[in-house]
């Protein structure tokens, strides 16, 4: 029974994740920052443990990989599915922007505390949830805490680009370690995606719903990853409808995606070999 840790698995794909996940055998282990809802996703999906961590706070990040690995000796798959979009700019107790900090740096951070414990379970997959959102984002050296120019649907294009390129530079650095890296588009889905504040995404959202994709849908990705055969030997590659795809031509960039790693490991004081 592989063990698979899940990032933001109480709502959306990351709660339709954990209980697929579960129904095909997989031990899951259930991360979310609520722990009423943590409680209930555990229940639904059965064969599940549970684990309480803000992850827009470094230090979280740290005591929850301690956490998994006190109480899980392998870790066969893990799953950075956390994420959110939020309408306004707000700065993370670590002097970070609560978006990039959640959907950058914790899967940056959380991979690189759990990653001997993944080789040693090798083979083992590292799965990252980003966003066709990617191709609206710009990469700035200059200001990764967007204090110069703060928009919503750009910012967070931006991190889901940082997803993609974590991806390549993981799968890079992985290779011949047993570990495959990959990542996936999951569609438009109706979860509680933008609706953290701001009463006019919200408006737009709830207008929109009933022409999203269920997160059933969009979790069938995450899980093929997580569990197929088809994609054991998958790495390095961005994923939509169980399909590989091209992303854009800023999620190719090598240079770029070297240049992120880095700064990710100063940003997070996590050096990584």
């Amino acid at each position: 029974m592989p063990l698979v840790v899940l990032t933001g698995a109480t709502s959306g794909i990351g709660r339709a994740a954990a209980i697929e996940l579960s129904r095909r055998g997989a031990e899951v282990a259930i991360v979310g920052r609520d722990p009423e809802r943590v409680r209930a996703t555990a229940k639904a999906a059965g064969s599940a443990h549970e684990h309480v961590a803000d992850l827009t706070r470094m230090d979280e990040v740290r005591r929850l990989a301690d956490e998994l690995l006190d109480r899980h000796p392998r870790i066969d798959v893990l799953a950075n599915n956390a994420g959110a979009m939020f309408t306004s700019r707000h700065v993370t107790p670590d002097g970070f922007e609560r978006t990039f900090a959640l959907n950058h740096l914790a899967a940056f951070l959380l991979t690189s505390l759990l990653i001997e414990r993944l080789r040693e379970s090798a083979p083992a997959r590292i799965v990252t949830t980003a966003s066709n959102a990617h191709t609206g984002g710009a990469l700035d050296f200059g200001d990764l805490q967007s204090e110069r120019s703060f928009r919503p649907m750009g910012t967070y294009g931006t991190t889901k680009l940082c997803n993609i390129l974590f991806t390549r530079e993981l799968a890079r650095r992985e290779q011949g370690t047993g570990i495959t890296a990959s990542c996936l588009h999951p569609g438009v889905v109706r979860t509680g995606f933008g609706k953290n504040d701001g009463l006019l995404y919200r408006a737009g959202l709830t207008a929109i719903g009933p022409f999203l994709r269920s997160p059933q849908r969009g979790a069938r990705s995450l899980v093929w990853l997580a569990l197929s055969n088809e994609a054991a030997g998958l790495s390095g590659v961005y994923v939509h409808d169980e399909k590989v795809v091209t992303p854009s031509p800023a999620a190719q960039d090598d240079r770029l995606a070297q240049e992120l790693w880095r700064r990710s490991e100063e940003l997070t004081n996590r050096r990584t070999g």
